[in-house]
């Protein structure tokens, strides 16, 4: 098994716009599409399961079990409100490898492709190195026009690498023609950061034409901690911090 797409439906959707939500630093994304999920009522529709995932099985205490998964939701938009269809991917792990990496990545974008859709947004945490109050945006873009659109929300150009599916969806839609940009926000990236992940969504809620509810990510906070195979807040914690020749790290 390369990457095992399953489909419980294939929804009839108009150019839907894909939005990104695997784990990373702040569980930014995580938290964000979570978020999304719960207040959207999205419906899962897709799971993907890849051969580079962690070889774990997490208990619930119950005597049953679940595996490192990544899920595929939608959302059709109320055309009257002007919301758009959305393609929610939402999961508990990325690859743990290169190539598996880049398999799920294109595994992704097949998907999103044969639903019709033509723009993804990946989402993402990015750690400055110094305190952070408030979180500031900043982005990397497929092509100039999307770059602007990126601009206009109010996220400063980042220069420098993104590592992970944040990054890679990106570069890879780039070479298919497909419109994509990378949204981070600044977090300690010590625990899962619902005031990042707050600053992405308001950014892009205008774009997908939704009216949020953002006064509490605290469900969306509590669901991420449920299924991710990891808690990055705890560990983080529980580690010393090292020092780092170069403290940008984002994902």
């Amino acid at each position: 098994m390369v990457c095992a797409v399953r489909l419980l439906e294939k929804p009839g959707l108009k150019s839907p716009i894909l939005v990104e939500g695997l784990p990373g630093i702040g569980l930014v994304a995580n938290i964000a599409v979570a978020h999304l999920i719960q207040k959207l009522d999205a419906k899962l529709f897709g799971e993907i399961r890849s051969h580079a995932f962690q070889d774990i099985a997490m208990t619930d205490g119950k005597g049953s079990f679940s595996l490192p998964t990544n899920q595929l939701y939608y959302y059709k938009g109320k055309e009257e409100a002007g919301e758009r269809d959305l393609i929610l991917l939402y999961g508990n792990t990325q690859a743990l490898t290169t190539r598996g990496q880049y398999e799920l990545c294109g595994c992704v974008i097949d998907v999103a492709e044969s639903l019709g859709c033509q723009y993804i947004i990946t989402l993402g945490g990015y750690r400055p190195g110094r305190n952070v109050t408030e979180p500031k945006l900043y982005y990397a873009a497929s092509d100039t026009e999307t770059a602007q659109t990126a601009t206009n929300l109010g996220a400063e150009i980042l220069g420098g690498q993104i590592f992970g599916v944040a990054g890679l969806l990106v570069g890879l839609c780039g070479l298919r023609g497909i419109k994509s940009f990378c949204l981070l926000a600044e977090t300690p990236g010590t625990y899962p950061d619902k005031e990042a992940a707050r600053e992405v969504l308001k950014a892009i809620s205008g774009l997908l034409g939704l009216k949020l509810d953002l006064s509490d990510l605290t469900e969306a906070v509590e669901y991420v901690n449920v299924l991710s195979p990891f808690d990055f807040g705890a560990l983080a914690k529980t580690k010393k911090p090292k020092k780092e020749p170069t403290p940008e790290w984002f994902i």
